[in-house]
């Protein structure tokens, strides 16, 4: 792996082991994705649930979910408003030219039906925030990870039986380490 800190020559053969934007900056400068397909849906017919309101009450509920370190967008928010009314889910009732969302019968139902997948949006909010805020991973394990991944795409599909088993055996090893930390470590080590 190359030193993060040296100058190099644009021109060489590049291996792909090189410094990356720390966390909150990936896909293309934007910050990482923070909702999985279908999150923001059920969150905000449980947010409407919960107590009608306007898509602005909304953008601000969720940014306060994250503790101010992440704020979705109008262009996210009131498409996905208008879906979920077009699937009447819930109703847009307009005031002052303001529409107010509260939610249908259907969009109860389907709520109910989801709870399960509800917790699981929720417990994401709580990773997400993590990372937005710095606090999930430090630089260096976000760049090892990135080196990882992309070591395992230059593979280019050369995974004979024994490779399989050799890789498996390195990541699952390695998993094991990182979960059972430094204190499992310094007590093997004190019985060696």
């Amino acid at each position: 792996m190359r030193d993060h800190h040296s100058h190099r020559d644009h021109s060489d053969s590049r291996d792909g082991f090189e410094k990356r934007p720390g966390p909150g900056r990936e896909r293309g400068g934007r910050g990482p994705r923070v909702f999985a397909p279908g999150d923001l849906k059920l969150l905000l017919l449980a947010l409407i649930a919960e107590q009608p309101c306007h898509g602005y009450d909304l953008i601000r509920q969720i940014e306060s979910m994250f503790d101010g370190a992440y704020s979705p967008s109008p262009g996210v928010i009131y498409p996905t408003l208008t879906f979920l009314e077009e699937s009447e889910m819930i109703l847009g009732d307009a005031e002052a030219g303001k529409k107010r969302y509260s939610i249908t019968d259907a969009g109860r139902l389907s709520l109910s039906e989801q709870a399960i997948a509800l917790d699981g949006v929720r417990m994401r909010i709580e990773v997400s925030k993590r990372s937005l805020r710095g606090q999930d991973r430090p630089a260096e394990i976000h760049e090892a990870v990135h080196n990882l991944r992309h070591a395992l795409q230059m593979h280019h599909g050369r995974w004979s039986p024994e490779e399989i088993l050799r890789v498996r055996d390195l990541l699952n090893n390695t998993a094991k380490a990182i979960v059972d930390g430094p204190v499992v470590q310094s007590v093997q080590e004190k019985a060696e």
